[in-house]
């Protein structure tokens, strides 16, 4: 869902997010789909804590980070009620902390993490709401489980007492075609209606499918995203300095 954009902020940003939002509603209403089903993930990982204000007074309320330390820096930089959601890859160690910061966890690919992460959602007495991240393009340089090791990672974490397993998510190999990101983006979606919502897990219209990024959300919008994570398009080129 995107939302109505205040015209006194910074006009890049503003009109990212305004088209942005409007290539989102059209290629969910080309899809038969209700654009309301479909959130805006703002990715500012490597962008300061002003351009996250920024987007967030143009309208947008979700935004990713990849890295937990930086996210924790810039989160109390921030008094703005943001919703905040790891997208990147999560390391053991950091569970704790991603707890405490993420409302959404979308990169959970092994039993080890289920495990961690329900252990530090136990001790703060949430209910933390995860994706489990599939490499669906078999890349090796892509983390994620794979698809025939899903079922048991789907079992683990529906098992656990203080996690919320939500849906799935994917990274498709890099092309400057999105139509190339199509079939990935269809892999995932059946993956999830046999795996999540086809075991009663998550009823089929509360299921998140969290795929497309800058290059390719249009098409993940017409495959069924609910979650697409978009940085570049809206921030601009990442400062890696």
């Amino acid at each position: 869902m995107c939302y109505d954009v205040a015209p006194e902020v910074d006009m890049s940003i503003r009109s990212n997010i305004a088209h942005i939002c409007s290539e989102i509603t059209s290629a969910a209403r080309s899809a038969g789909r209700s654009p309301d089903r479909i959130r805006l993930v703002a990715v500012s990982k490597t962008h300061p804590a002003e351009a996250v204000r920024t987007a967030f007074h143009a309208g947008q309320t979700i935004f990713g980070e990849s890295r937990v330390q930086e996210a924790e820096a810039k989160i109390d930089m921030l008094a703005e009620p943001i919703e905040w959601h790891l997208v990147g890859h999560l390391q053991s160690n950091k569970c704790r902390i991603a707890v405490q910061l993420f409302e959404v966890i979308h990169a959970v690919d092994s039993l080890k993490l289920i495990r961690e992460l329900d252990k530090r959602a136990s001790g703060l007495s949430k209910r933390q709401k995860i994706l489990l991240q599939v490499n669906v393009s078999g890349e090796q340089s892509k983390f994620g489980v794979t698809p025939d090791r899903l079922p048991a990672l789907v079992s683990a974490a529906a098992s656990s007492d203080h996690l919320e397993l939500k849906g799935l998510m994917t990274i498709p190999p890099f092309t400057a075609d999105p139509e190339s990101s199509r079939p990935y983006f269809v892999q995932l979606r059946e993956l999830a209606e046999i795996e999540i919502a086809g075991r009663g897990i998550v009823p089929a219209e509360e299921m998140e499918l969290s795929m497309g990024m800058s290059g390719d959300f249009r098409v993940a919008v017409e495959e069924g995203a609910t979650l697409v994570r978009v940085g570049t398009a809206i921030f601009g080129e990442r400062n890696t300095g």
